[in-house]
């Protein structure tokens, strides 16, 4: 299969440090703690300097104001560059387009857009809300409508699970770039046979924007395969097995998954990929160790462990 045109700068052996470019997703956090943690993991992974770094938006809109605060938080004392998710479930067109006005005046100028899950959660059917935008291909429409933005869109390299087959899963990746995405962001995957076959399609399709990789380090495998469950994404047999009888060892688990994420990126790496998109689940160490292993280092001068005076 072919392995040129992997990020969409035609790279075809393992690139330069200097031409690697990760961004960071976050989720905003539920109580003080998760809070303090949050800003423990962006201090960590800011002096790495991220293209940007993503904030989630709950099932249902459910953390509408608490992304928007985080977001507006990030804008207000860091110097990174926040993307806000924003989703087409339980709002109508108007309600959706405050929002986005709303983002306009705090800064952003980055949105991710998505369907969003049911309302109702896992097993349950989507439907779109009455009156408001039917999936992410019409929401990235409404997005450009609206103007001065960056659309990023999800792309699934096992396909999502509503989608009746791969080819009718790009074909909805195409309507959101035809939309007005630059950006697909992939659903994270273990295994990256199924990101080389998917870019393959893609790019048979004529889509020709970047396809960033999405990665998950297992910090807690059970947690990690009810997303895979979730999803779609499959844990490799032998991936899973690596963690067998570790469920009371923490430490031994974070090793191993140290290990299996930093041998899916270098992979990644080795065949040219340059951008990667980490899904941290608000913990920066493993994801730093993955990126130090890809050559990234602190920008500046700025040591990890110092304190960053735009961030805290």
């Amino acid at each position: 299969m072919s392995r040129t045109n992997i990020s969409g700068n035609g790279l075809s052996s393992r690139p330069d440090a200097r031409a690697i470019r990760v961004s960071f997703e976050f989720f905003p956090p539920k109580t003080e703690k998760m809070e303090a943690s949050l800003w423990e993991a962006i201090e960590r992974l800011a002096p790495l300097g991220p293209d940007f770094v993503s904030v989630t938006y709950g099932a249902g809109g459910s953390t509408r104001e608490r992304t928007h605060a985080t977001v507006a938080r990030l804008i207000r004392e860091t110097a990174l560059k926040p993307a806000a998710h924003l989703t087409c479930v339980a709002a109508t067109r108007e309600e959706i387009d405050a929002v986005i006005r709303a983002y306009a005046e705090a800064g952003v100028r980055h949105i991710v857009a998505l369907r969003g899950d049911p309302s109702g959660g896992v097993g349950t059917a989507y439907a779109p809300h009455p009156g408001g935008y039917v999936n992410a291909a019409d929401l990235a429409a409404g997005i450009r409508r609206l103007g001065g933005f960056e659309i990023s869109v999800a792309a699934y390299p096992e396909k999502h699970p509503d989608s009746a087959t791969v080819e009718a899963d790009i074909d909805m990746l195409k309507a959101k770039i035809d939309a007005g995405a630059t950006r697909a962001i992939t659903q994270f995957f273990f295994d990256n046979d199924h990101y080389y076959r998917y870019l393959d399609r893609v790019r048979s399709r004529g889509i020709d924007v970047p396809v960033v990789p999405g990665l998950i380090p297992i910090h807690n495998f059970a947690q990690v395969a009810r997303f895979a469950s979730a999803c779609g994404a499959t844990i490799p047999a032998g991936i899973a097995k690596r963690f067998e009888g570790l469920e009371d060892d923490v430490e031994t688990t974070h090793l191993m998954a140290a290990t299996v994420a930093a041998e899916q990126a270098l992979g990644l790496a080795e065949q040219g990929v340059t951008d990667f998109h980490f899904y941290t689940l608000n913990r920066a160490k493993l994801v730093y160790a993955i990126c130090h292993l890809l050559g990234l280092r602190p920008r500046d001068g700025v040591a990890a462990s110092e304190p960053i005076a735009h961030v805290v």
